[in-house]
C-alpha cells in the first residue's frame, strides 16, 4: 500500500533485525492501541508462553511485560507495525493505513 502511494518507508525484517528492548519501549510509548495489542496471541503464545510457561494472558495490561515478551519472543509480534514521525499504529486491519498517512 505504501508503495503503491510513493510513500517512502523502510521495511524491518523483525526475525532478523530483533527488536531489542529499548526499541520495543519506544514504540510502545508512541503506540495509539493499547500495548497488549502489540502480542499475537498464536498457537505458539498458547501452547509455550502460556501453556509450558504458564504465562497469564492478563499480565498483558503491562507494558513492560509486553516488552520483556517481545524481546525474549519477537515471533510473537503482530504485524505489521506502522510507524510514522511520533505515532505507531497496527497495521490490521489494513484499512487503517492510509488515515495514518492522510489516504
Amino acid at each position: 500500500m505504501l508503495t503503491e502511494n510513493n510513500i517512502d518507508h523502510e521495511v524491518v525484517l523483525y526475525m532478523k533485525q530483533k527488536p531489542t528492548a529499548e526499541t520495543l519501549r519506544q514504540l510502545v510509548s508512541i503506540l495509539e492501541d493499547d500495548p497488549s495489542e502489540l502480542v499475537r496471541r498464536d498457537k505458539f503464545f498458547k501452547d509455550t508462553i502460556a501453556g509450558e510457561q504458564g504465562f497469564d494472558a492478563e499480565r498483558l495490561s503491562d507494558p513492560e511485560v509486553v516488552v520483556a515478551l517481545l524481546a525474549e519472543h519477537p515471533r510473537l509480534l503482530q504485524r505489521p507495525v506502522i510507524v510514522s514521525a511520533d505515532v505507531a499504529i497496527i497495521g490490521r486491519p489494513r484499512e487503517r493505513v492510509p488515515q495514518l498517512f492522510g489516504l
